[in-house]
């Protein structure tokens, strides 16, 4: 029998040659075995050396398309190189900086490396942190028409591991979860590590529609619903007042339990008040430092029910997810001292910058995004597929998310890009934009039409 690799080097001497072409659809893995005569194991494994090279690109649920390549030598030569450079701008990682954030936030930094409180700080973190560290959380995530109490506050290492314990401490594998139709992809790993099966939901311009939640747990019960209504990713909608207001009626109705992601809210004018703040006793929301201060030194919290505080305090601890002592007295001390603010202020008119760049370059197109939000979804234009595209604007290097990344529903993948806008430097950002709306243009040029 073929090694995986020798199989793999003939469909790239393929790709090289031009026998097969930027967006040719592969055959579906059993099918490639059958005619290859090998065990489907290993043709998974040739596929999955395919795209390491990056030669093909697989699309859950529509199969897998040899990516758009710049020219190269043929045969192997190709195989053993990338097919396109790293990316030089990467519109897929998304985590804003502000001018001056390594200034502001030395200080209290400083100050937690006197041996004093450097020995506090080392100190393993119980989910519950500290009188102080609840307090801090509680006061950092009030809105004006909701303040949570600082005994329902838990903590975590970040707002994924928050959205994690969250989800295991509600729903037992197998269980039921509803999302919105597109949703963020990591919640996607998250229910699959739990063995959770989640439940795509419509949604509209006003948000999550209640009818469809109520209609989807009557066809067979949700044990929870996780949703983002402020500033959801990747389309940057923020639900409205009325319909948020409908979304608690219906799950004060129906008894179920949410998780409630308000990790881009803060960069939302005025931030609106959280679905908890209309059903407290059954939304449990989380939150993080992520976005508002950094990525390498954070901390996730859960404001969760009164009733449910030791249920989830005991997912943390078995999840492992519990906060760094460090981190969170970190955490104390920049939104003690105002750091958490002026950073949040710094960041929205970044943000407003940034959309104001995106305006200027892809106005023409079918791009949906807020004023203050850090990424933008883009429907692309005929004969764009988001797989081509995506391949397409690899090629030029620049790396964005294509839309079915979100798709939660396998069926129903839509031709769109997520732009993240926060990780660039402007000028950079400016360039990539600038190209890829040249990239769109293009069209067939583009290596698209030869996949329709």
């Amino acid at each position: 029998m073929d090694d995986y690799r020798r199989i793999a080097d003939r469909i790239a001497d393929a790709i090289a040659d031009g026998r097969l072409a930027p967006g040719r659809r592969l055959p579906p893995q059993r099918a490639f075995a059958r005619r290859h005569r090998i065990a489907a194991s290993t043709a998974a494994r040739v596929y999955g050396e395919l795209v390491r090279r990056g030669l093909v690109v697989g699309e859950v649920g529509r199969g897998t398309f040899v990516r758009a390549a710049a020219p190269g030598p043929a045969g192997r030569a190709l195989a053993e190189s990338p097919a396109v450079a790293p990316p030089t701008v990467n519109l897929e990682l998304n985590y804003p900086t502000a001018p001056g954030q390594s200034e502001l936030l030395e200080p209290a930094l400083a100050a937690l490396l006197r041996p004093g409180s450097l020995t506090d700080a080392l100190r393993p973190a119980a989910a519950t942190g500290t009188r102080a560290a609840r307090e801090a959380a509680a006061a950092l995530l009030a809105t004006p028409g909701w303040r949570p109490e600082p005994d329902r506050v838990l903590f975590a290492g970040n707002a994924r591991q928050a959205i994690a314990a969250a989800l295991a401490s509600l729903v037992r594998p197998g269980g039921r979860v509803g999302v919105e139709a597109l949703t963020y992809p990591l919640v996607k790993e998250i229910a699959a590590r739990l063995g959770i099966v989640l439940v795509p939901l419509a949604a509209d311009a006003e948000g999550l529609n209640p009818h469809a939640l109520a209609a989807a747990h009557r066809s067979a019960p949700l044990s929870a619903l996780y949703l983002q209504p402020t500033l959801h990713n990747p389309t940057s909608l923020t639900t409205s007042p009325a319909r948020l207001l409908g979304l608690a009626r219906a799950v004060t109705e129906l008894g179920l339990p949410v998780v409630e992601d308000r990790i881009w809210a803060f960069l939302h004018p005025g931030t609106p008040d959280p679905l908890a703040a209309h059903a407290p006793g059954l939304v449990h929301v989380v939150d993080g430092l992520s976005k508002r201060v950094a990525p390498g030194l954070t901390a996730g919290f859960l404001v969760v029910p009164a009733d449910r505080v030791e249920a989830v305090a005991a997912a943390v601890r078995s999840g492992g997810w519990s906060a760094g002592g460090f981190a969170l007295a970190a955490a104390v001390r920049w939104a003690g001292d105002g750091t958490v603010a002026r950073l949040g202020a710094a960041k929205r008119a970044e943000a407003a910058r940034r959309q104001r760049l995106l305006r200027r370059h892809l106005g023409a197109f079918a791009v949906r995004s807020d004023p203050y939000a850090y990424f933008a979804w883009w429907e692309l234009p005929a004969p764009w597929r988001a797989d081509t595209f995506t391949a397409a604007a690899a090629v030029h290097g620049i790396a964005v998310t294509p839309g079915p990344a979100f798709a939660v529903d396998p069926a129903r993948t839509p031709d769109a890009v997520r732009l993240g806008l926060a990780s660039a430097p402007e000028p950079e950002l400016e360039r990539a934009l600038r190209t890829l709306a040249d990239v769109a243009r293009s069209g067939a040029d583009g290596g698209a039409r030869s996949g329709r």
